[in-house]
């Protein structure tokens, strides 16, 4: 009976040991796939900001913005340890590819291949009509095409927890909130002003309560660097959580062979 307890305590380790060894085999190849893709979108973007000259404010503008986010995503790809990690260098390079469309578009040349969609960019919405406002002491334009006054892009998506439109501004009126985390107090005001109105668009209070347009879908004013640093602790929660789960969870399921009476 002892030798039996023996043989099925070294099947049941045996089997634990081999199932974590095949979830952590499993997790590598993904974050070596998910690091390859994001290399892939990585490579594109540097090959275009090496190879495109602005010609004019807006080009350039965007130019220079794709440039930015292609230095960014070259230090994330340095850093990445986890999935989640080396997804977010996609999601920056292809932000950068899609200043780059803007920059081609706006010395009229090829936009090239379409770029993978983004919800929450659909969801910001686009600017679709020229719009030119005074907020607080300060003149500020946004339009649906690039112009002498309207030299700053941006691709659509969240900042801080509120959507910004797709568009060209005269200005990069979302900065200051990209770099702090959190929107000033006249925010609000601006965006009501500049965007009431227009069609898609949420009005300045949904905005303010950081809601899409006609979507309910309310980011905490810190859930995007919260996110982000959150990867941190994947590489804890991975390790510690799966392992243990995988585990005990597949330990437990041995639970099965409870059928035997050892008599105990």
């Amino acid at each position: 009976m002892e030798l039996v307890l023996v043989v099925l305590v070294l099947i049941i380790v045996g089997g634990g040991y081999y199932l974590i060894q095949s979830h952590q085999k499993a997790k590598r190849n993904r974050l070596e796939d998910a690091k390859a893709e994001a290399r892939r979108w990585l490579e594109r973007l540097g090959g275009q900001v090496l190879n495109l000259t602005g010609t004019d404010a807006a080009s350039q503008q965007a130019i220079a913005d794709a440039s930015e986010r292609y230095n960014a995503a070259g230090s994330q790809m340095e850093q990445a340890q986890t999935e989640e990690q080396a997804k977010l260098v996609k999601e920056t390079a292809l932000e950068g590819l899609y200043y780059v469309r803007a920059a081609r578009e706006a010395m009229g040349l090829d936009p090239g291949p379409a770029l993978p969609e983004d919800r929450e960019r659909q969801a910001a919405g686009k600017v679709t009509e020229h719009r030119s406002v005074d907020v607080e002491g300060r003149h500020y334009e946004a339009s649906p095409e690039p112009g002498a006054d309207t030299p700053h892009y941006y691709p659509g998506g969240r900042v801080a927890g509120r959507p910004v439109p797709q568009g060209w501004y005269s200005e990069p009126w979302w900065k200051p909130a990209l770099v702090a985390g959190a929107w000033g107090l006249g925010s609000m005001m601006l965006f009501s002003a500049m965007f009431s109105g227009m069609a898609g668009m949420p009005s300045g209070e949904a905005w303010a309560d950081g809601y899409d347009a006609g979507q309910e879908d309310a980011m905490s004013e810190g859930g995007d660097g919260g996110g982000d640093a959150g990867d941190g602790g994947d590489m804890g929660g991975d390790a510690g959580g799966d392992m243990g789960g995988d585990f005990g969870g597949d330990m437990g399921g041995m639970g099965d062979m409870g059928g035997f009476d050892f008599g105990f």
